[in-house]
């Protein structure tokens, strides 16, 4: 049978703070070898635990506004007074090589992608059950990243404003259960990689069917 090649989709899991985004990815990451993540650049400090380069390219304001003005960035957005974009160049390799990039970024930057690239982009919200077992998340989460009371509060209001978004994705997931949500983030992933769009050479396979019968 002849090789059919596809190439790589963006596939975007926002949500606000707290409600369950990273921890999907991650377990996707795990389910999917041929699958990478896309590593955020930030004017934020580094946290405790945190590795340059693997959660985060930590580097300096000017820094920042030089890449973007190259170029090199596919999105950006400021996000509680720190800014965070997409570096362009590992993302549009691993797409050519027909690997999947999963991204853990807001409405502001999805609203970028979709400008720029919307065929190859799959977009994912991710809801909580209710406000207060996001506000209950947000409390245990802070025990490890040391966030203060003003900081939760401040996440808790701004879930309202990234919550209105909801519609402008093309998935929506209500995470009550972190394994069938990570579940039907999979069944998502699967059904959008064997999109007919995205079969690369599908067409000349079928012409070969065709004349073959």
């Amino acid at each position: 049978m002849e090789q059919i090649q596809r190439r790589g989709l963006m596939y975007v899991l926002s949500s606000p703070s707290g409600a369950g985004k990273t921890t999907i990815s991650r377990a996707l990451l795990g389910n999917n070898p041929d699958m990478t993540i896309s590593v955020s650049v930030t004017t934020r400090k580094i946290r405790a635990g945190e590795v340059h380069g693997q959660d985060y390219y930590f580097v300096e304001h000017d820094d920042f506004r030089d890449m973007v003005d190259n170029g090199e960035m596919l999105e950006h957005a400021k996000v509680f007074d720190n800014y965070y974009g997409t570096p362009r160049q590992p993302v549009e390799k691993s797409l050519s090589e027909g690997k999947d990039v999963i991204f853990d970024i807001d409405w502001q930057g999805t609203q970028q992608l979709a400008e720029i690239a919307r065929d190859d982009l799959v977009t994912v919200f991710i809801l909580p059950p209710s406000r207060t077992e996001l506000e209950k998340r947000l409390r245990h989460r802070s025990r490890d990243t040391r966030e203060t009371e003003a900081e939760i509060r401040g996440r808790m209001s701004k879930a309202a404003d990234e919550i209105s978004h909801y519609s402008e994705y093309d998935y929506v997931i209500i995470n009550e259960d972190i394994d069938r949500a990570i579940e039907k983030a999979q069944l998502i992933l699967d059904a959008e990689r064997i999109r007919r769009e995205r079969m690369v050479g599908l067409s000349e396979f079928v012409r070969g069917l065709r004349e073959g019968l």
